[in-house]
């Protein structure tokens, strides 16, 4: 139906997004900002990879003109909040100069980003609105890496730094809320995979 034929295509977009961003923070000139940060936090390059990290660059197009390159509409890019309309109706990325965090669901899909902001003024985190294949309240940072782990606690942590650190670590069952106060759907998750969860 329509509907899932949406998701599908929302999911697509997510996916060359990471891509498009992982991209840009690895091998562009542009990324040399976002490089330079996960190297002051002490990323490995392992660690980047392992979390698709990318970067936004700084400027209010070029995910927009990549993405109509790919052949999404506009109207698709405001479905899955990778743009947003101005009210004059013009399109524009929402995600600029920020280090990006996918959000990556238990199946292996990218569902959301997470935007950190390096500096200049805004909110310090940019999360992903609901979306057709995402609720904020239902999901958590890093839970497709801590499902595998055989553990049966959960470290739950604040945010998506704090997760990637702690598993650099080698914690594998680390987890975060993607920046909302915990919610019931978040702590039946939580149960499913654990008897324990330690808030760090």
């Amino acid at each position: 139906n329509d509907y899932s034929r949406l998701k599908a295509r929302v999911l697509e977009m997510n996916r060359t997004a990471a891509r498009y961003f992982f991209e840009t923070l690895t091998k562009s000139p542009d990324g040399e900002k976002g490089r330079r940060y996960f190297a002051e936090r002490q990323l490995s390059k392992k660690t980047i990879v392992k979390y698709g990290l990318g970067y936004a660059p700084d400027d209010w197009h070029r995910l927009h003109y990549y993405m109509n390159k790919q052949g999404y509409s506009d109207d698709e890019l405001v479905t899955a909040y990778l743009c947003a309309r101005s009210s004059k109706g013009g399109v524009y990325d929402i995600f600029r100069d920020r280090v990006m965090f996918p959000i990556i669901d238990l199946r292996g899909n990218v569902i959301a980003f997470g935007g950190r902001i390096i500096d200049g003024t805004g909110p310090k985190y940019l999360n992903s609105a609901d979306t057709p294949v995402f609720k904020k309240s239902r999901n958590l940072f890093s839970m497709n890496y801590a499902k595998k782990s055989d553990e049966k606690r959960l470290i739950l942590a604040e945010g998506y730094m704090d997760v990637i650190s702690i598993n650099q670590a080698g914690f594998e069952n680390v987890v975060a809320t993607l920046g909302t106060a915990l919610t019931p759907e978040q702590a039946r998750l939580m149960k499913q995979y654990a008897d324990e969860i330690i808030i760090c």
